[in-house]
């Protein structure tokens, strides 16, 4: 076999392969110097490019807004109706504003937004490095936009430029006109440009007209140190700190800016907590019979743009100047009756001087919560007080909203369901029904269309005070627990109170069926490119009561239109529901009449109203004298014109009502007769046909002045009245307690009883008594004058039913005749003695009649009683019963007679 050769060039071990080369990896520090040249050179080029771009596009920026007012380069917003109808121009009217000069701004007002805005204000030269650099900490950790860390000069920049939106490139340009500022401005005419225009709120522009708005003031060298800090504290959210809007935000952001001005020295501890505690009045101009210039839609106008401040980023300034499209809720034809109707004089109480009675009133739609119609108040000037949104007392406004409706929600309690009425405390908390009228009890139906207080507060109370707290909650009533939580709020009784707008937005879930719906006014926003900015929508109403429980609540309110408190409401051919409330004035040391607010919330199948009126300030020549009539009559005439042209509805009845049980019939066959012999008066009717029943009697005497509970829980069908007097009379009526619950059955017919006062009788003239002998001992005379001579000698020692101390049991017959107290006698039946009293009640009486309490020496005396059948004749007998019908034996000689 041959051997097969390998190539030599192929021999060999692994280690006589080529290795490959290695690569030089070493650093030169030639390669670092020209990297770090060339990234610092282009860092430099980025820092020398973008300072210059920054400088060249401030200078560009300010040659442009140089000449121009920023005012009149703004582009006014637009306002359109429900119908998508234009209505107003919202920026119309806002270059009207007080200008201030730099020598006419108190140094205290300087030094006041210095701290509050920009402490490093004559340090830096237009951008503060070091609140930016905070600024974007808090940015970085908030994982957005949220801190602006502006100076005062670039907040007037941002003025200048228009737009807020918190972009870079924004922030970049506000950096760019800052540096041009302070590059064509001194510090102080930078600070006198700000307070000129910065946005105050309430339409007011500039330093100046935040004073003369909020307090009357054109010389601000007038301002205390509390009102300069409440201007200083407004530009940050003009809409929430303006003292009129929110006083107690207000106060708060106040408390805020003097702590700052304190710990930059520039006001003392003192002064800073003087200033704190002061509390803001706003001085609302004085209505005259002068008519003032406003348009129909301003109070709609003014709640609408808080409302879009709120929902979206928008600043109010900017609102008004950014030529947006806003369109809104509201009914034109609405607002405009509304505001006629404001606007006539006779639909409000007249005045005693030039202070008018004001008044509020707010229309929503109850299907989804959106705003109708909206009133401010009468001679509603642009950003004036808006009353609609105003808190007041509600008084029995808010009954169905705290006490009818959550019982109803528990299950328990009915319309036809009885409630006390009885004059009762609750604690310390003792209320009291109008004209101190008290029935003893009423159903809820009676007491919602009368409007009664007592079953309000008893019903809340028996329920549980918690769960008609929370249902108002539910209901978007503004409740506060540490102040709110008493059952007075039963009858309206609250710390703050509610507004027309909360007032309505509640009763929507019982006009809807039970859903709540936030209210709101604006559907969408566009930008001045009609692209869409904000978009309303609306959510799913939350079920806060059952339709049963607004169903009955819906009838209940409308018996309160066609026959109770708010019949004034009434509109011809349609349904109406809803509820009068007022309040008393409560001025101190003021007595006389008068009431403080007045209400009438209501609603039909399509809209819910709330009216409220009443004086902005309330005292003793500024008191209503007219009661919710005037409210319900201002709520038919608004109400009927603005619904004139819709179609007519009417409420829906669900399903699983529970009817109504036939009605319990009351107690019939009543009648009553007096009689002579017992001095009774007895009382028999017929029995109702519910078993187990117990009944009641009432009466009523001639000396009184309402029926009061006789008697109560009798199983029979009589009863006596024992504390009758001869001379007066007496009506009485009856009623049963029937069912589980016992309920009250109405009243049975009334009966009458009059007792006659009785003729007293002369008795014979017989001078010469016959002799007569005892027919035991004819030898024995008897003695005429006591014929009634028995065996006992021991006089019992009772008074009043006592127990005597007599031992011998008396054996004589005969009858005593003792004298009643109108001089008359009666021919008495003893009652056998028992040795403890009178056999009938204990107390010296039989049913109450008077006993003869004479010295009758009978055949022995009981114990308080004579237990003899002696003919004992009491002499000088006396009545002395109480009002009870209980009689007092007028000595310790026994009760011979009774």
């Amino acid at each position: 076999m041959t051997k097969k050769t390998v190539p030599r060039s192929t021999r060999g071990s692994a280690n006589t392969r080529e290795k490959p080369k290695k690569r030089n990896n070493k650093w030169s520090w030639k390669k670092s110097f020209w990297i770090m040249f060339f990234t610092a050179a282009f860092a430099v080029f980025c820092a020398v490019g973008g300072y210059l771009y920054v400088l060249l596009n401030g200078e560009r920026l300010m040659k442009q807004y140089k000449d121009a007012d920023m005012f009149q380069m703004a582009e006014i917003s637009t306002i359109y109706d429900n119908s998508g109808k234009e209505l107003a121009k919202l920026g119309h009217g806002i270059e009207n504003r007080e200008i201030v000069e730099a020598a006419d701004i108190p140094k205290k007002v300087r030094d006041a937004f210095i701290a509050t805005e920009d402490r490093r204000f004559y340090e830096h030269q237009g951008v503060d490095l070091w609140s930016i650099g905070r600024a974007m900490v808090k940015d970085i950790m908030a994982r957005s936009l949220v801190e602006g860390g502006s100076t005062i000069t670039q907040q007037l920049a941002k003025n200048m430029f228009l737009t807020s939106d918190k972009t870079f490139f924004r922030k970049a340009t506000e950096v760019s006109i800052s540096l041009a500022l302070e590059n064509h401005f001194t510090k102080e005419e930078i600070l006198t440009m700000y307070l000129n225009r910065i946005y105050f709120g309430k339409g007011a522009y500039g330093i100046k007209a935040a004073s003369i708005k909020y307090f009357g003031k054109e010389d601000l060298n007038d301002l205390q140190t509390w009102e300069i800090a409440t201007l200083a504290a407004i530009p940050k959210a003009p809409t929430h700190y303006n003292p009129i809007n929110n006083p107690d935000k207000s106060k708060d952001r106040r408390a805020v800016i003097l702590q700052l001005m304190k710990d930059q020295g520039f006001i003392t501890a003192a002064a800073a907590k003087e200033a704190a505690e002061v509390n803001y009045e706003h001085e609302e101009k004085k209505s005259t019979n002068k008519k003032v210039d406003t348009t129909p839609y301003q109070s709609f106008i003014d709640y609408m743009v808080e409302e879009a401040v709120d929902k979206t980023n928008l600043s109010e300034d900017q609102l008004y100047r950014g030529g947006y499209h806003i369109y809104t809720t509201m009914d034109a034809d609405a607002q405009r009756i509304m505001f006629e109707a404001f606007n006539d004089d006779s639909m409000f109480e007249k005045s005693k001087d030039e202070i008018k009675a004001q008044g509020a009133m707010v229309i929503t739609d109850h299907a989804d919560g959106s705003v109708v119609a909206m009133m401010g108040g009468r001679d509603y000037e642009r950003k004036g007080l808006n009353r609609a949104t105003v808190a007041r007392q509600p008084g029995s406004s808010m009954k169905p909203i705290v006490s009818f409706a959550p019982a109803l929600e528990t299950g328990q309690y009915f319309p036809w369901s009885s409630l006390s009425n009885k004059k009762e405390c609750f604690g310390s908390y003792c209320p009291s029904n109008i004209g101190q009228r008290y029935t003893g009890s009423m159903d809820m139906a009676s007491a919602v269309k009368r409007s009664v207080n007592m079953p309000a507060v008893w019903l809340l109370n028996e329920i549980g005070l918690a769960k008609g707290f929370e249902f108002a909650q539910n209901l978007g009533i503004p409740l506060k627990k540490e102040e709110d939580y008493n059952l007075s709020i039963s009858l309206g009784g609250m710390s703050r109170g509610v507004s027309p707008l909360n007032m309505a937005q509640a009763y929507n879930a019982f006009a809807n069926g039970g859903d709540f719906f936030p209210s709101y006014s604006i559907t969408k926003i566009e930008d001045r490119n009609h692209k869409e900015f904000y978009a309303y929508k609306v959510p799913e109403g939350k079920q806060v009561m059952s339709e049963q429980t607004a169903h009955y609540m819906t009838e209940m309110m409308q018996d309160v239109v066609t026959g109770g408190t708010g019949r004034d409401a009434r509109i011809r051919n349609r349904e109406v529901a809803g509820k009068t409330g007022s309040t008393q004035h409560a001025v101190p040391g003021y007595n006389g009449p008068g009431n403080r607010d007045v209400w009438f919330v209501g609603y039909t199948p399509e809209w819910t109203a709330a009216v409220w009126m009443g004086y902005d300030k309330t005292d003793r020549n500024h008191v209503l004298k007219t009661s919710s009539d005037q409210t319900a009559r201002m709520f038919s005439k608004v109400m009927s014109e603005a619904l004139s042209k819709k179609k007519k509805g009417s409420f829906k009845t669900p399903s699983n009502i529970k009817e109504k049980p036939k009605p319990v019939q009351a107690v019939s066959g009543l009648s009553a007769s007096y009689s002579e012999n017992t001095k009774t008066v007895a009382l028999s009717w017929k029995a109702v046909s519910e078993g187990d029943a117990s009944y009641n009697v009432y009466r009523k005497s001639s000396k009184d002045s309402a029926y009061t509970k006789l008697l109560s829980g009798l199983k029979e069908t009589n009863a006596e009245d024992i504390g009758v007097f001869a001379g007066e009379s007496y009506q009485y009526y009856v009623t049963a307690n029937v069912g589980e619950k016992k309920e009250e059955t109405p009243r049975s017919n009334e009966v009458t009883v009059a007792i006659a006062v009785e003729e007293p009788i002369e008795p014979p003239v017989d001078p010469v008594q016959p002799p007569t002998t005892d027919p035991t001992n004819p030898d024995v005379p008897t003695d005429p004058t006591n014929p009634d001579n028995g065996g006992g000698v021991t006089p019992g020692g009772g008074e009043d039913g006592s127990e005597g101390e007599g031992t011998d049991q008396g054996e004589g017959q005969g009858q005593g005749q003792g004298q009643n107290p109108d001089g008359s006698t009666g021919e008495i039946t003893p009652n056998p003695g028992s040795g403890e009293g009178n056999s009938s009640n204990g107390d010296g009486s039989i049913n109450g009649f008077s006993n003869g309490g004479g010295n009758g020496n009978g055949n022995g005396n009981g114990n308080g009683n004579s237990n003899g059948n002696g003919n004992g004749n009491g002499n000088n007998g006396a009545d002395n019963r109480n009002n009870n019908g209980q009689g007092n034996t007028p000595n310790n000689n026994g009760n011979n007679g009774t």
